[in-house]
């Protein structure tokens, strides 16, 4: 039996009824890793994509079976740590989870996330990156990749304009922290991100475990449904988003092509991206190329 199979037998955490965007990869992110943590979890989402849109919650018909709550402010690490600290006064073990993203991580709750990883919170924290938000339209943040259209960085009818800056390496600056466990996931790549949240779940007892998953936003983005699995995929497959993990310190890269694919293939399937002309494509590859050898040193320590 299969992992997908084997997952398809387990319980179901999240209520049908939602109303998230048919096809979404956070919405299929969150169902499976609320499956593996199971119902001993105490799961806290933030403003973002997947409390608006009613999949646990804020919807009247849907619901999950774990308690959930919503603090205010992108800041639920900051608020973890106390109830994590509870459950373990009173001796029961139970996973204290975030599900955060939709750009705010990286930005506004940048600093909160910092301090939990400083302190040694014993919590797992997952960020959805879908390269930016989408309160009002989809709008730029430091997740959002250079060159991107966004409606905060409108594109001219001549192609002029979009992001001009880099995107923030957020992975790799909690992976600086020095926390037991961090990873990267994609969506694409299931009995990875399996594999990674059930070490996440053993390291979580030993400070702060952190997974970063890789979500395209189909609205967003200006994909298919039946495109956004591909695209997750070739975000890997061209080392745009590579899969590694750091344990105790440790770099360890997942997935290694010989022969990875151009950059420019993953680029071309995403609309947000169809003014590009081939000398920024260029640029966003050398920057690609850059990271990943980056990447490959700190693996070879």
């Amino acid at each position: 039996m299969n992992l997908i199979d084997k997952l398809s037998m387990k319980e179901d955490m999240i209520s049908p009824g939602i109303s998230a965007c048919v096809g979404c990869n956070v919405e299929l992110t969150l169902r499976r890793c609320l499956q593996i943590l199971g119902p001993n979890t105490i799961l806290a989402i933030p403003p973002g994509c997947m409390g608006g849109v009613g999949v646990v919650g804020w919807d009247m018909k849907s619901g999950a079976k774990c308690p959930v709550f919503f603090p205010l402010l992108d800041n639920p690490a900051s608020m973890l740590a106390g109830i994590k600290l509870h459950y373990e006064r009173i001796g029961r073990k139970v996973n204290v989870v975030a599900f955060a993203g939709d750009g705010a991580t990286t930005d506004a709750g940048m600093q909160c996330l910092s301090g939990a990883a400083e302190r040694g919170d014993k919590i797992i924290y997952i960020c959805y990156d879908n390269e930016g938000y989408m309160n009002t339209g989809y709008q730029r943040s430091s997740s959002t990749t250079r060159y991107s259209w966004t409606s905060t960085t409108p594109v001219t009818q001549e192609g002029r304009g979009g992001k001009r800056q880099n995107k923030k390496d957020f992975p790799m600056i909690m992976a600086m922290h020095d926390i037991p466990y961090m990873a990267t996931c994609s969506p694409a790549f299931i009995p990875d991100m399996v594999k990674k949240l059930e070490t996440a779940m053993e390291k979580q007892e030993l400070g702060l475990a952190y997974l970063h998953v890789f979500n395209p936003c189909l609205t967003g983005w200006g994909i298919k449904t039946e495109e956004s699995i591909d695209v997750s995929r070739l975000s890997v497959e061209t080392n745009f988003f590579p899969l590694y993990e750091v344990i105790d310190g440790k770099f360890i890269i997942s997935r290694e092509y010989k022969n990875p694919k151009p950059v420019a293939e993953y680029l071309r399937k995403i609309k947000k991206f169809s003014h590009l002309n081939d000398s920024e494509i260029e640029n966003i590859q050398l920057l690609v190329d850059q990271k990943w050898n980056r990447l490959k040193q700190l693996a070879s320590l």
